[in-house]
């Protein structure tokens, strides 16, 4: 009789930072109901891999499903596998961090199952190809990705019915293939089309192996899913089915396979990731260009004889693709290398594992899912880089350089870094000298861990979408891939794109007559070209109470079909004992022209939320009447706007003397999550402006002031 292995593997994560409740549905709706019917039927075994961000938290507020896990296990129906702790990609983190990340999760493995995890889970199948020495030294045996891997490097679907061996420096690791073809049908087709596969795929040698490996929570959490899967019993009949074909489909684990079959052949596998993560990484018009190309070759029947030909891109460029996580991706280097050279320091087992947290991959990339767009990830990998700072301060003060001149995010040009024991601040002179980053030690938050608004390749498709809860016109369940839909109508008039990065201390010169509404959708003409323009770094100094630099830019302003040139000048001083920073602006007119413009001071706050009551704006008379952190608003005749965020303790106040006007503006995003298409609040943008005629010099003021209250 043809036979054939057939291993099945789970992958339950939830990022870091993750809500609460978010993680309660994602037990009702999966963790929980899967491993209930996996109970029923109790001759299916699976290999099941848990982040350790998930197990801290299933051992607090779940530990019977602790006891479930057990249980299968004694039962014989689980392998455990292992994997970096907090779910990072490991080939973006110091190889110190990947080997202690994956040895920490094996050990907690041991200590809640008593199992030996031998096979690590890699996140998002990120795979380079100096990966399996990082794995032989962490004591991994094995890992599974994706079927393209293979492919990519040349060999055949035919090929993929077994596993193989790969190696660098000599160090080797057994590499299992996924099933394309089976991540897309399960659970979304009939269980018979699974059946029907493996039939197909069976042998006499009874030595071909086929893999089903993916996450867990597309079995209940994913759009429809739970109906389909738990409700209508579509794995209750998935199982039952493999179970009346047990006489030639052997249920094994990935390390019986090892044990019980030869590897098909050593292979070597170019950078990759899955198919839809590569197409995810390329840039706006490549990304729209590689969509065109694919559809081109199906409707020309190509697809299936040339498809393995087609790639997207490599993970590293969203590092490129969004600078905010260039950001994040060098914050979290920048601290591992200070960490590293405090090897001898005691107490700092908090600070690496703080570390570690701040390396969970989710907000790192951006796809189908959320990802970078929500600010609730994005905090949480700040937040503990910020926390990994302050527990190093205090056991190595030495560690705040407080004012060093480097190239931070590696781009060919020097950014000037501050740090003291109440904040972090990080200016850009080569991109209008800019505040990039705000550590507010205190609340351990980045306040300028902020979004732009750009053009994603998908966003046309936001033309064509379905409502949420409208029929999606498909039998069965779709899956996440296929699904187009949009939370609310209308989020196409939100579909507006920023040509500058959203920080601090922007600066830009503007017609009198913009208006707040015409300044937020980006309808409106720059004058000048300071806004993104490389300032001069003149000076700085280490004074008793502060650390100051000096930033100037020659440029110019196009007024009356005439180029008029101007400088601007600003004197920052970031205060070393409280949480201040001031700022004067000195505009100097070089043209020997009047000239009267709107000069505009930006500022962006990350305060979490835009609409809630705990969130508001205010002023010297109170909170302002429309005071939600998502308003627009004109502030007349004041020099004192104020942001106050009252759950997490953070008072923002924002001054300039003689400024005539400050708006406020919300920024926010269109992008993609699980569940469509839907609008994020980002940031607040507020702006200090001045009418200026300028003769020839004048000097403004300003200053910004974090609190905690």
């Amino acid at each position: 009789m043809k036979k054939i292995k057939f291993v099945l593997g789970i992958h339950n994560h939830q990022p870091i930072g993750n809500f609460d409740f978010v993680f309660e549905d994602a037990y009702q709706k999966s963790y929980l109901p899967f491993l209930q019917v996996l109970e029923r039927h109790p001759k299916i075994r699976i290999s099941i891999h848990f982040t350790g961000i998930l197990l801290d938290w299933l051992e607090e507020n779940h530990p019977e499903l602790i006891e479930l896990i057990n249980k299968l296990k004694d039962n014989n129906q689980l392998e455990i596998m292992s994997g970096a702790y907090y779910e990072p990609i490991i080939s973006v983190i110091p190889e110190s961090d990947r080997i202690g990340q994956i040895k920490k999760l094996t050990m907690r493995v041991k200590e809640m199952f008593g199992y030996e995890a031998s096979g690590m889970w890699l996140a998002e199948r990120v795979w380079e190809p100096t990966l399996p020495g990082t794995m032989s030294d962490a004591g991994i045996k094995y890992s599974v990705i994706d079927d393209t891997h293979f492919l990519y490097a040349g060999l055949k679907d035919e090929d993929l019915n077994g596993y193989f061996i790969s190696e660098d420096l000599g160090k080797k690791v057994f590499l299992f293939p996924i099933s394309k073809y089976l991540r897309y049908t399960i659970p979304f087709q009939d269980p018979r089309a699974t059946i029907d596969v493996l039939r197909n795929m069976a042998s006499e040698d009874e030595e071909r192996v086929l893999v089903f490996a993916d996450d867990g929570e597309k079995f209940g959490v994913w759009p429809d899913t739970y109906q389909h899967v738990y409700e209508n019993g579509w794995l209750d009949n998935f199982f039952t089915a493999v179970e009346n074909n047990l006489d030639w489909i052997e249920m094994v684990t990935f390390d019986e396979v090892i044990e019980q079959v030869k590897p098909k052949s050593n292979i070597y596998l170019p950078t990759a990731s899955y198919s839809e993560m590569m197409h995810w990484s390329l840039f706006k018009e490549t990304f729209k260009a590689y969509e065109n190309f694919e559809h081109y070759l199906k409707d020309q029947n190509m697809y299936d004889d040339v498809g393995l030909f087609v790639r997207g891109g490599f993970w590293r460029n969203f590092m490129i693709k969004y600078p905010e996580i260039n950001v994040m991706h060098k914050k979290m280097l920048r601290v591992s290398e200070k960490l590293a050279s405090a090897k001898n320091v005691a107490g700092l087992d908090l600070a690496n594992d703080a570390l570690w947290a701040g390396q969970c991959n989710c907000p790192y990339w951006h796809g189908i899912f959320g990802g970078l767009y929500l600010s609730h990830l994005r905090y949480a990998i700040f937040s503990n880089l910020i926390k990994a700072e302050k527990i190093l301060a205090e056991k190595m003060p030495e560690s705040l350089k407080e004012l060093e001149i480097s190239d931070f995010d590696k781009d060919g040009r020097d950014e000037v870094l501050i740090e003291t024991k109440v904040h972090n601040a990080y200016f850009k002179p080569s991109a209008g000298g800019t505040l990039f980053e705000y550590d507010f030690k205190a609340a351990e938050k980045n306040i300028l861990d902020t979004m732009t608004r750009r053009e994603e390749g998908y966003h046309e498709k936001l033309y064509h979408a379905k409502i949420a809860g409208e029929e999606h016109g498909a039998d069965g369940t779709a899956s996440i891939h296929d699904l187009v839909i949009a939370k609310e109508p209308g989020l196409e008039k939100y579909l507006i794109y920023d040509t500058y990065e959203r920080k601090s201390f922007v600066d830009h010169i503007i017609e009198n007559d913009v208006t707040p509404e015409r300044f937020l959708k980006n309808d409106y003409v720059e004058l000048g070209d300071f806004v993104s323009g490389e300032y001069s770094l003149e000076h700085t100094k280490i004074e008793a109470g502060a650390i100051c630099l000096t930033l100037s830019r020659e440029g110019a302003i196009r007024q009356n079909d005439r180029s008029h040139s101007i400088k601007i000048t600003k004197e920052i001083k970031v205060s070393r004992g409280n949480e201040v920073i001031d700022a004067h602006y000195r505009l100097t007119n070089l043209s020997g022209d009047d000239l009267n413009f709107r000069f505009a001071v930006e500022f962006n706050y990350g305060l979490q939320a835009g609409h809630a009551d705990d969130r508001f704006y205010y002023n010297q008379d109170g909170r302002l009447r429309d005071s939600f952190l998502d308003s627009i608003g004109v502030v007349e005749g004041r020099q004192f706007l104020g942001l106050k965020d009252e759950y997490m303790k953070i008072d923002i106040n924002i001054s300039a003397e003689k400024a005539d006007t400050i708006w406020r503006l919300p920024v926010e995003t269109i992008s993609l999550s699980e569940a469509g298409f839907e609008k994020v609040y980002q940031s607040s943008c507020v702006l200090l402006i001045w009418d200026v005629d300028l003769q020839d010099e004048t000097i403004l003021k300003l200053n910004q002031k974090v609190s905690s209250f």
